[in-house]
């Protein structure tokens, strides 16, 4: 185990400790601040928490005293919703989006997801490996300690076994913490254009029990669109995961009010993610059914949409709602939720300290992490950044900077900007 730490000269330790379940209305606003705080760190759990006076008479000569200098400490960022693992790039497609097209006349031509699984089937598990422990980085210097990762451009049974074996590998690292979730149906290959049953089939008979076989998934996930994976496919899809022990979320609501909310809701589902076209109706649905919305404007933004997820309405509500990057090659290149804060308070509205509520505890308690995730409070696990600012509503503010200064994983620092 690593040395006992110290963590000094805090300006604002920002905790997030309160109740023990997701944070809903009024106490997503409330953050737990401690001002010129002190964070104690033993055997990689948080030890103690606390003003300098209230701290400072425990701090002996066994610990590793680290001075943050003024700065904010803040919870690792918990990313509950990217797509990390992928071979290539699509930034031919976003010139093309520039020049007038839209994602969907480009995925019809056989762009979008569909290109990315051509390089990604065509890649080795070393090759994806290497490149995606190199974008494990690019979260690290954003102050994101823990990512929600999921399959999708294999789309055939050896080649999503590849990126879960990948992605397993990658938690083995000990670099950055990842969960598993399965998304074989993110869309039709096209060997099976025409045929969506019959990849149906292939998800459900074959891939669902490979991979529970292997333990390599938490979730299973998929693309609820009238095109792709409409409500009844989707229906049998979830099930059979359930059946098979994983836990389910589903993209739903990104293009068309599409039913996959009232799927949710019916399924009780771990959360339902994008929702920009989500209504007044379909967050009652949401509210009915348990769902957390997990909410990625940086994916409406890279597409040039208009409309955002409407976040201020599904807070008032009484949503525990969940901020995420949504980072994937085509619609979403961006590592930063500190970038996603910063468009969640000027596009959606919601104040910053909301934004960090949804990014870390409610972001925890999405993937059933929050027991050990998510909050700086005695027992849980000693996962933080040192935030180069004194305001945590900074790392909103200066929206493209990447703040932290120093990263830390259950005690251990995994990155450094010096």
């Amino acid at each position: 185990m690593p040395q006992p730490l110290a963590v000094v000269g805090i300006s604002e330790l920002v905790t997030l400790s309160g109740p023990p379940r997701a944070r809903t209305g009024a106490e997503m606003g409330d953050l737990a601040i401690m001002r010129n705080g002190v964070l104690l760190v033993r055997d990689g759990r948080i030890e103690a928490t606390g003003t300098r006076a209230e701290i400072e008479s425990r701090i002996t000569a066994e610990y590793e005293v680290i001075d943050a200098g003024g700065r904010v400490v803040l919870p690792g960022f918990v990313d509950a919703h990217t797509h990390t693992v992928f071979a290539g790039t699509r930034v031919d497609e976003f010139e093309r989006r520039a020049r007038g097209e839209t994602y969907e006349q480009i995925a019809a031509a056989g762009g979008g997801i569909r290109s990315t699984v051509r390089k990604t089937r065509a890649a080795s598990e070393d090759e994806l490996f290497e490149a995606a422990r190199a974008r494990l980085k690019w979260f690290l210097r954003n102050g994101t300690t823990t990512i929600e990762i999921k399959s999708g451009y294999g789309l055939s049974l050896a080649d999503e076994l590849k990126m879960l074996r990948v992605i397993r590998h990658l938690n083995e690292s000990g670099s950055l913490r990842t969960v598993p979730t399965f998304l074989g149906a993110h869309e039709i290959p096209d060997e099976f254009r025409g045929d969506r049953d019959g990849y149906e089939r292939l998800i459900v008979n074959e891939m669902l029990p490979a991979l529970t076989r292997e333990k390599l998934a938490c979730y299973c996930d998929t693309f609820c669109e009238p095109k792709i994976f409409p409500v009844e496919s989707a229906r049998r899809i979830l099930t059979a995961a359930r059946h098979a022990g994983l836990g389910l979320r589903i993209h739903a609501d990104q293009l068309s009010r599409s039913g996959a909310v009232e799927l949710a809701s019916e399924l009780r589902t771990a959360t339902a993610d994008h929702l920009e076209q989500t209504d007044s109706a379909g967050i009652e649905t949401l509210l009915r059914g348990g769902v957390q919305p997990v909410l990625l404007p940086a994916s409406a933004h890279t597409l040039g949409s208009k409309r955002f997820p409407p976040a201020r309405e599904m807070i008032d509500r009484g949503l525990a709602v969940v901020l995420a990057t949504d980072f994937n090659p085509g619609s979403s290149p961006t590592p930063s939720m500190p970038f996603v804060l910063s468009l969640a308070s000027t596009q959606m509205h919601i104040t910053p300290a909301q934004a960090i509520t949804a990014a870390t505890i409610n972001a925890a308690y999405s993937l059933d992490l929050a027991d050990s995730l998510g909050s700086l409070e005695p027992g849980k696990l000693a996962d933080f950044a040192i935030h180069d600012c004194s305001d945590y509503r900074e790392i909103a503010y200066h929206a493209g900077v990447e703040p932290a200064a120093r990263v830390f994983i259950a005690g251990r620092e995994v990155y450094s900007r010096s």
